[in-house]
């Protein structure tokens, strides 16, 4: 940053501080204005950043809340709904599709391959976890929920649960976490990357 520009908000900042009021505030807004300077005020940037935190922090928890209404509906091969029972991609694709409008594609694979590679300790609510369940990377997927605890349709004869990532079988079998990170199409509708 040069010195110039430096000087200029440390100039700007003593000025805001001397006097606080709207009057100077406007003309210190149309003066940068005026040198080409448009930039965005600090504390609309804060109105910006807490609205978009909210937003998510709303989508992440209306999402757990939506994964825990299917808890106990029956695993079907190939099943995408609470009536006809859930495989694990299956499962995933409706919470998303119903919680958030958001249509992830069909196989897990599918959805590892849409969504955004995170590290294992950034993982927060909403994210998904893939394991290697059928000797291949990301045969399985589940959508972590917090406090080391994902929920999943886990295999025939079973049914959508929570589980623990600590636990010995899936840590040995964890393929890694992702973030899905939608993307707004033309029609304003929500999908993830492809």
């Amino acid at each position: 940053m040069s010195r110039w520009f430096c000087a200029l908000l440390l100039a700007c900042a003593s000025a805001a501080q001397a006097a606080p009021d709207a009057e100077n505030s406007e003309i210190m807004d149309r003066w940068l204005a005026e040198q080409g300077l448009l930039l965005t005020r600090i504390e609309d940037m804060g109105y910006e950043v807490v609205d978009r935190a909210q937003t998510v922090a709303d989508q992440a928890a209306d999402l757990v809340n939506s994964t825990m209404g299917f808890l106990g509906v029956p695993y079907k091969f190939g099943g995408s709904s609470a009536a006809t029972g859930f495989d694990c991609s299956g499962f995933v694709r409706a919470v998303y599709e119903q919680t958030v409008g958001l249509l992830l594609p069909r196989r897990a694979e599918q959805q590892a391959a849409a969504t955004r590679s995170i590290d294992r300790k950034e993982l927060r609510p909403g994210d998904l976890v893939f394991f290697n369940t059928m000797r291949r990377n990301f045969s399985h997927v589940g959508i972590y929920v917090g406090d080391d605890k994902f929920i999943h349709a886990p295999h025939s004869g079973s049914r959508v649960r929570l589980d623990d990532l600590g636990r010995a079988y899936w840590t040995r079998r964890f393929n890694g976490a992702r973030r899905v990170t939608p993307l707004e199409d033309a029609g304003g509708t929500q999908s993830a990357p492809q």
